[in-house]
Formats: C-alpha cells, sequence, structure tokens
C-alpha cells in the first residue's frame, strides 16, 4: 500500500488547484516552523521527564540507606 507516481502526482495537482501556486511556500514555511516546534517540545519534555526519574531515583536510594542504616542500628543495640 504505497503511493506510487500517478498518486504523487494526483496529489500535487490536486493541491495545486486547492490552495495555489503562491499560498504553498506559506505552507510549507508554517508546517516546518510547527514541525519544528513540536520536535523542541519534545525534547524539553524528555529531558524534564528524565529530570524527574532521576530525581526520583535519588530520593529512594537516600530512604533505602536511611532504612538500611536504621535497620543495623536496631541490630546493634539487640545485640
Amino acid at each position: 500500500m504505497s503511493l506510487g507516481l500517478p498518486e504523487i502526482i494526483l496529489i500535487v495537482v490536486f493541491i495545486l488547484i486547492v490552495f495555489g501556486a503562491k499560498r504553498i511556500p506559506e505552507l510549507a514555511r508554517a508546517f516546518g516552523r510547527a514541525s519544528y516546534e513540536f520536535k523542541k517540545a519534545k525534547s524539553e519534555l524528555t529531558a524534564e521527564s528524565r529530570e524527574f526519574v532521576d530525581a526520583a531515583e535519588k530520593a529512594a536510594e537516600k530512604e533505602d540507606a536511611k532504612k538500611t542504616s536504621e535497620g543495623a542500628e536496631e541490630k546493634e543495640k539487640q545485640a
């Protein structure tokens, strides 16, 4: 199910008829800007989520270390 040359030509002709030759560069620029903004937002969101996960892992490690040290202190008191 791929597009062949006749289908692509038909789509291009349809776009030319609907939008006109003057408007196509404007649409292409707008699409390029939108694509850039989407990629930028995606990378920012990925970085932010990575930072959140790292912070959560560090907090969990600190809590585990605290529980481990508390458990060791209780064993020493019992001995």
